[in-house]
């Protein structure tokens, strides 16, 4: 099982993993609650997987291939972001990202499962590094008055001194997960649960292009213990390609969600309530069915302004200063193609357990499952030999998708962290007669 990655991924890695190393050593620490006017941050993530060689009792054209099949490689995604962000007037800002990414999934295709194994991967296969424009957005705070709370520098957020209740405009480019279904213990896979179904819900058809972006608008307020947020986000004008609908009529989707943070036993938790339609170029399952029920083919049936909805909750507790659980729910109709996973409901949860019992505290154990499905008529649409854009196996023997995910995440120095990722895969695209499959990661990520 080879997880070292190449020379050339090596000397990459290094060179921008000291680069930030230097630039965090000589950066002059923030002091407390000062606002800043300008902020510079960067990441760099390298992920290396390998699989084993699982049973299939047959393939098809989108089936994840085991190494008797031919798809014995390992899998690597290796990602480089600087966050830039400047404080334009009273309330407004501006942020960009510059992002280099480089990364080829397992048979070199993203297919083959309904929660895929690495979050970076939804940027697509590139063998050689390219480079691109991930966000440029704006952003508008207004003050309702209230008490003030100051909100900490990161990436993408100047420290700031706001009212607790105001209202923020966002505009541009962006990742449609930057606002929602946020969750403390399970949102980022350069940090957390590498897995699509546990990092996020699984049966959100979010808005994204290839490279896992979007633009559009988004509203929230901030009102005491609860938020609201509010956005309309482009689609692609055809189907998981990077052609996104900048119109904002045609191809888009509409979400809101609902955000109360509360105490329990003096420990912080959240509940978030979230639902969202889509409006599209799509086909349905059924449409191809009825069109050709021995070879349907959803791409022949799309039609304009194709609707789709769904809704999710997700929940986050704080049990003490080290341990938090999560949980999340999520489920749509499943009669059109999907715009994201090709999962219909989806069900996950886990812990996070901080290292500070065993003398590391900055270290990170997390353990999470996933339980995913997918509607009937997906169901006899994949039976009967049809593809959608990530699976396919030629036939289906129908079992729900059963993830079992977790990680070790030791810091090794100050911001930067190696992680050993374990997954546990049943029912791969919800099929039987393939898998389980076991997945085995390494992941180093570095931060200023």
């Amino acid at each position: 099982m080879r997880l070292i990655p190449t020379k050339k991924q090596a000397l990459l890695t290094w060179l921008i993993g000291y680069g930030l190393l230097a630039a965090n050593a000589y950066a002059e620490a923030p002091k407390a609650e000062e606002e800043e006017q300008w902020s510079i941050h960067a990441q760099a993530t390298y992920f290396n997987q390998q699989k084993n060689n699982f049973s299939a009792l047959y393939r098809g054209s989108n089936s994840l291939l085991n190494k008797s099949e031919g798809g014995g490689k390992n899998s690597y995604s290796f990602s480089a972001t600087a966050f830039l962000g400047a404080r334009l007037w009273e309330g407004g800002e501006a942020y960009y990202n510059g992002e280099m990414f480089q990364g080829v999934p397992f048979s070199s295709q993203l297919v083959g499962l309904g929660g895929f194994q690495n979050g970076e991967l939804q940027k697509g296969a590139f063998t050689s590094p390219v480079f691109y424009n991930a966000r440029a957005f704006l952003r508008q705070t207004f003050g309702l008055g209230g008490e003030k709370e100051f909100l900490e520098g990161e990436a993408n957020q100047l420290a700031s001194r706001v009212d607790k209740n105001r209202l923020v405009f966002s505009f541009g480019k962006f990742n449609t997960l930057d606002f929602f279904d946020d969750n403390t213990y399970s949102h980022d896979p350069r940090t957390q649960f590498q897995n699509f179904a546990i990092f996020s819900m699984g049966a959100y058809g979010y808005a994204a292009d290839t490279k896992g972006f979007t633009y559009g608008a988004v509203m929230e307020w901030y009102q005491g213990d609860w938020v609201t947020r509010i956005a309309r986000l482009a689609l692609p004008s055809i189907p998981n390609t990077s052609l996104l609908d900048h119109s904002l009529s045609h191809n888009y989707g509409d979400q809101i969600e609902v955000t109360h943070t509360h105490q329990l036993n003096q420990q912080p938790g959240a509940i978030r309530v979230l639902y969202y339609e889509q409006r599209a170029f799509m086909g349905t399952y059924q449409d191809a069915l009825t069109q050709n029920s021995s070879s349907p083919d959803l791409t022949a049936v799309r039609k304009d302004g194709t609707k789709s909805w769904g809704y999710g909750l997700n929940i986050e507790q704080a049990i003490n200063s080290d341990v938090g659980i999560f949980a999340r729910w999520s489920q749509n109709p499943g009669k059109t193609e999907t715009q994201t996973l090709d999962i219909s409901r989806s069900l996950s949860g886990g812990v996070s357990i901080k290292g500070a019992s065993w003398s590391r505290p900055n270290d990170i154990v997390g353990v999470g499952y996933a339980i995913n499905g997918i509607s009937a008529s997906q169901i006899s649409y994949l039976k009967n030999g049809g593809m959608t854009a990530f699976i396919g196996d030629g036939n289906l023997n129908y079992k729900t998708e059963q993830i079992f995910e977790t990680y070790y995440s030791a810091q090794i120095y100050k911001d930067l962290s190696l992680t050993l990722d374990y997954q546990r895969i049943a029912n791969p695209a919800y099929n039987s007669a393939r898998g389980p499959i076991h997945i085995i990661g390494l992941r180093a990520h570095i931060e200023m």
